[in-house]
């Protein structure tokens, strides 16, 4: 069994990585945590066809995978991108359409109409400033549209959260294993943009260390720092293919049989946010003061990477693990 990617998900994730570093740098990332326009970046992704990426043909998507869509992912994080794509494309529009929702929003989605924030748990919902609704996943699932409600603080100001007003949602589907699935893939999606931020947090940290020089020698040559970037590299490297058979998982998945999905998206999600979070350490580390200020961009990487982290249940998901595992203490 052959388990790199093909060339086509190649193509698919080089293109991806060319448009994004042509329309969505630090600066736009930056202006968009005080609502600049990402019109660019939303323009680029629509003419690949992102959103609609997981869609089936006959809804008129590209008809993708899971795993068709980690390495796109991947790319979403690197490049911090402040819309929510993965939400959209990895998450509501294929629930829309396996749904068969009658208000079915896939074709807007499609035509790059309507963008969709995902609510998780009470309280503010990311990407909700920016979203043409919202895809409410704490019960059955619903829609909630119009987004209004009170624009929140948050650490990464460039996801627009918002603390919506009380409002009936319509309901898509009430199916639990088919809700379940969604819920993974939304898990699924996070643990894939945090592979890309950590992947844009050691390579700014590379770059530094090797251009600042200190007793007249960069950074980087000094030992202790090579070990640093080293653990860093290895926890994201470790964490990858976990993300991938989390994906082949998931996408292998049916409504009435989950197999192994559960564990391996729980898995994937653990480790994903343990490699973001430890390399988001040690960049700031080995960046020195410079690493803590806002005018450098690792910040817009590593709040990212933290607030991603933080929409995931780890204790739900260690629950899961130990329970796949029986090692559940009675």
């Amino acid at each position: 069994m052959r388990f790199a990617l093909t060339d086509d998900q190649l193509a698919l994730r080089d293109a991806v990585r060319e448009v994004l570093a042509d329309t969505c740098p630090p600066a736009v990332v930056r202006s968009s945590w005080t609502g600049g326009p990402v019109d660019g970046v939303a323009a680029a992704l629509i003419e690949l066809g992102v959103p609609g990426m997981a869609v089936p043909e006959k809804n008129g998507g590209l008809g993708l995978s899971d795993v068709d869509l980690v390495p796109v992912l991947i790319e979403v994080g690197y490049a911090a991108v402040p819309l929510p794509v993965a939400e959209t494309a990895a998450v509501a529009a294929p629930l829309f359409a396996a749904a068969a929702w009658p208000g079915l929003e896939a074709p807007g989605v499609l035509a790059g109409d309507t963008w969709v924030a995902v609510r998780r748990a009470d309280g503010p919902v990311p990407w909700a400033g920016r979203a043409s609704l919202v895809l409410d996943l704490t019960g059955p699932a619903a829609v909630v549209r119009p987004v209004t409600g009170t624009d929140v603080s948050t650490v990464d100001g460039s996801r627009a959260a918002r603390l919506l007003d009380d409002a009936p949602g319509e309901v898509v589907t009430d199916d639990p294993d088919l809700v379940a699935l969604v819920r993974d893939r939304a898990d699924l999606a996070t643990a894939a943009q945090l592979l890309g931020l950590g992947r844009r947090m050691l390579d700014l940290t590379v770059d530094h260390v090797t251009t600042r020089t200190q007793f007249g020698v960069p950074v980087g040559s000094f030992q202790a720092v090579k070990h640093h970037l080293a653990d860093a590299l290895l926890q994201l490297e470790f964490a990858e293919p976990l993300v991938y058979a989390a994906a082949w998982a998931t996408a292998t998945a049916t409504a009435t049989a989950t197999g192994t999905r559960e564990r391996d998206v729980s898995a994937a999600v653990v480790t994903a946010v343990d490699a973001a979070r430890f390399v988001a350490r040690r960049a700031i580390q080995c960046h020195g003061a410079i690493g803590y200020t806002v005018e450098y961009d690792l910040h817009l990487y590593a709040k990212r990477a933290w607030a991603l982290a933080a929409t995931c249940d780890l204790d739900a998901h260690l629950t899961r693990l130990a329970r796949a595992l029986n090692l559940e203490v009675q």
